[in-house]
């Protein structure tokens, strides 16, 4: 099972009205097997990432422009922190661009809704990876209502110009939903309570957002219909273990469709190999 295009088994088609509720996050689609089995190719899997990463950068370093953007977005509690984790951890930190987006700052606040994150997109042969993203800007602002909803219209016109800059420049943008159930969530908030090192990550008003969550979900479903191109994987975030691995599995088929190639030595091969063979 895990042979086939998990493109195609997690890809929302641009048009099609996105009903969250349809989607199981407690499914594990594509999988090569149970826990174990998906742990163990993640591993596999991690050793190709690393090649592939090294290879982007190392063509990005001679004039290819090409580079990756994961955005990762989802419910408090779906994963995106372990995600970034599990799977860019396989990764060379230095060809790697992680930034995790909070509430703007007053400085930021200053600019259009999308400056700053042009600030910290990925340059050539770099993968980026967004904690949150400017999709932050047509969910909390609409289910909080921070700006009016003729600004929430206008917002995703202008992230979906915003991505295909993005793509027409290079830039390949993985797209992922995580996808938790409300049960699920509930009971990862208790472990934040029950644990000492996770208990830092709580604070009250988490259950608070609970009771917002259908009308999150209806700005999520908007924005996976609005904003389509590059399209949106749903990732089903119940299991853990399945979530790294589909996120992970996804940016392979992605570096594997790229295939960067390490550039061509600008000096000649024999003639330095000769000069240090004959160091005293």
């Amino acid at each position: 099972m895990a042979k086939r295009d998990l493109r195609r088994l997690l890809r929302l088609s641009p048009g099609e009205t996105v009903d969250l509720a349809a989607h199981d996050p407690a499914a594990t689609p594509g999988a090569p097997g149970d826990k174990q089995a998906s742990l163990a190719d993640a591993e596999r899997m991690g050793e190709e990432l690393a090649e592939l990463q090294e290879r982007l950068w190392a063509a990005g370093t001679a004039g290819d422009r090409r580079r990756v953007l994961l955005v990762l977005q989802g419910m408090d509690t779906s994963g995106k922190g372990g995600t970034v984790k599990h799977v860019i951890g396989h990764l060379n930190p230095s060809g790697c661009r992680i930034r995790a987006f909070k509430a703007p700052t007053a400085e930021e606040l200053r600019h259009d809704f999308l400056w700053r994150v042009r600030q910290a997109l990925p340059q050539p042969g770099e993968i980026g990876i967004f904690d949150r993203s400017h999709y932050e800007d047509v969910l909390v602002a609409r289910v909080r209502q921070l700006v009016p909803d003729s600004e929430i219209g206008s917002r995703y016109g202008r992230i979906d110009d915003f991505e295909r800059a993005l793509t027409e420049d290079g830039v390949t943008v993985v797209k992922c939903f995580l996808h938790l159930s409300y049960e699920e969530q509930r009971r990862r908030l208790l472990r934040r309570l029950d644990r000492p090192d996770k208990r830092w990550k709580f604070a009250p008003s988490d259950i608070d957002e609970r009771a917002l969550w259908p009308a999150y979900q209806q700005a999520y479903e908007l924005a996976l219909e609005h904003c389509a191109a590059p399209p949106w994987y749903v990732i089903p975030a119940d299991h853990k273990w399945y979530r790294n691995w589909a996120v992970g599995r996804l940016l392979l088929e992605h570096l594997r469709e790229l295939d960067p190639e390490y550039p061509q030595s600008p000096f000649d091969l024999a003639e330095c190999r000769e000069r240090l063979l004959k160091e005293t």
